[in-house]
């Protein structure tokens, strides 16, 4: 448990962006909270992928988008569900940004 210390807090800040940053957005401000979770999804994959030398990183992506579901039925509706495969795709693709850089910083030392 130790050894994934960093993973686990990355996706502590996850679950609060998906769980607890809505409680705080009025209802006009919905389309700029997912744009900005969407950013912060970007951002924590690439720094996950970036700094672990585990395997579970691969497996962030799948688990962003996991997580996310049952967020819908708290804070949105149904028609939010097509947002967890926009968070997929956006923290595969920085996974794998987060993976280039830690192989060439890895290639450099």
């Amino acid at each position: 448990m130790k050894r994934y210390i960093k993973e686990i807090i990355i996706i502590i800040i996850q679950l609060f962006m998906f769980y607890i940053f809505p409680l705080f957005a009025g209802p006009t401000d919905a389309m700029g909270m997912v744009l900005l979770i969407l950013i912060i999804t970007f951002i924590l994959s690439v720094i996950i992928a970036s700094i672990s030398k585990e395997k579970i990183k691969y497996l962030y992506p799948l688990i962003v988008a996991i997580v996310f579901i049952p967020s819908v039925w708290i804070y949105y509706n149904e028609s939010a569900l097509i947002h967890s495969i926009w968070y997929l795709v956006d923290s595969a693709l920085a996974c794998a940004i987060g993976t280039i850089i830690f192989k060439l910083s890895t290639k450099i030392k």
